[in-house]
């Protein structure tokens, strides 16, 4: 590197960001070391002051690396550091900084000092973010912060958070186009109201009883995972829509009509049979459906799912390619009436691919019915995976039915694969 002009050197180092790695620059030559002020990015990893025994704390460490860039755009710090010190590098850095990522670990902050200025009132400082992401958040009161005009992406991991504190973070960043929200606990109801938001992910950590309302226009994609009552009026855009559940039930689905909807995908162990019709019915333009809920009913017995009209069914879903059905959905379809209204040239014109589970062998004879008709009807059929899990071979009927899925597979070897 010797032979190269300053500027090439220069440039080439300004992609580090590892702070070891640039302390370490900082001391091979004077050269190196005059590169150190054209660095856009800083990443300080969670064990960087490990083995650190020198007079200097680690705030005041990455002050001063922090001090000798002139144009800092990105900073990621997942070691520890204190309220003061992080106040300390937004005041070097506010200005130019685009992107910030920390891990807070503020609980204990809380606990131990509510009155002093917290780590999240600090980041007010950097007015002209767009992008902020945020590891173990406590947001128990409202932020002090003013409004984050360019910030267009804000992503929390694991926090615990009080629904109007909550409620005041969002309203300070109106041009957010994606908001993730992983590992959250303690919001119950919350509403979110922008007009920007292309992208969201929800993921609410408790008992299943938070209810959610969404009002953002160009809301492309959602994925929501703990809600039991959640409305979506302006769908629009919506092209991916997924709700799950891993507690509780989802009582209520209130959705506009979903006309551009391509991927659909609704998990849990229990939904009320209204909310599954519901989403069934608004999703009939889907091209990929993903079903794997285990039970129905409205309280806490757990039902089957009512018969499904195979019929019925594809002619409401014309544009379904792709078709991901779980046990409970299968069933259904294998009801002894499903295939009594199959008429002469009836089709599933676009279906190519479909991955059946199936858990049980009752019903068997309905449930090969299905699967044949599925081929036969299916003009375009690509490919069928046939996954067999957990089945009880206790049952008389468990060997017989396997039997007649492996000849199955055989005779439509092409199409058919079991797993």
């Amino acid at each position: 590197m010797d032979s190269l002009p300053d500027a090439i050197v220069q440039y080439i180092l300004s992609h580090m960001n590892n702070a070891r790695d640039v302390a370490v620059c900082n001391c091979v030559s004077k050269r190196w070391k005059d590169s150190i002020p054209y660095l856009k990015s800083l990443y300080f990893p969670r064990n960087s002051f490990d083995n650190h025994f020198e007079a200097d704390s680690s705030d005041k460490i990455v002050w001063k690396m922090i001090s000798a860039v002139e144009c800092l755009e990105e900073l990621v710090v997942y070691s520890p550091f204190s309220c003061a010190g992080l106040a300390s590098w937004l005041l070097l850095t506010g200005s130019s900084l685009k992107l910030l990522e920390l891990r807070m670990d503020n609980l204990a902050e809380y606990q131990s000092c509510p009155e002093s200025p917290s780590k999240l009132e600090s980041l007010s400082i950097a007015k002209n973010l767009e992008s902020l992401k945020l590891w173990g958040v406590l947001m128990m009161n409202s932020p002090k912060w003013d409004v984050f005009p360019n910030l267009q992406n804000l992503e929390i991991v694991g926090a615990r958070v009080e629904d109007p504190a909550f409620s005041a973070a969002l309203k300070a960043c109106p041009n957010l186009t994606n908001l993730l929200l992983l590992g959250c606990e303690g919001i119950r109801t919350i509403s979110i109201e922008l007009p920007h938001l292309q992208k969201c992910k929800l993921d609410f950590y408790g008992l299943g009883n938070s209810s959610l309302s969404l009002s953002c226009p160009k809301i492309e994609c959602l994925e929501v995972q703990g809600c039991s009552w959640i409305r979506v009026r302006e769908t629009k855009c919506l092209k991916n829509l997924s709700i799950s559940i891993n507690a509780g039930r989802v009582y209520m689905v209130d959705f506009g009509k979903l006309s551009a909807l391509e991927y659909l995908s609704i998990r849990g162990i229990q939904w009320c049979w209204d909310a599954i019709s519901k989403m069934l019915h608004w999703a009939s333009e889907v091209k990929h459906l993903y079903m794997k809920v285990e039970f129905t009913g409205d309280f806490e017995t757990l039902q089957p799912f009512p018969e499904v009209d195979f019929v019925d069914f594809f002619n409401s879903h014309p544009k379904l390619q792709k078709f991901d059905i779980h046990g409970a959905m299968f069933a259904a379809l294998c009801q002894k009436n499903s295939l009594k209204n199959v008429e002469l040239g009836f089709l599933i014109p676009c279906l190519e691919e479909v991955v059946v589970t199936v858990r049980s062998p009752l019903n068997a004879e309905q449930k090969m019915n299905t699967l044949e008709s599925l081929l036969k009807y299916g003009n375009n059929m690509k490919k069928m995976v046939i996954r067999i899990l957990q089945m009880k071979s206790s049952h008389s009927s468990t060997d017989d039915f396997f039997d007649e899925i492996c000849k199955f597979s055989h005779l439509n070897r092409k199409v058919v694969r079991l797993e």
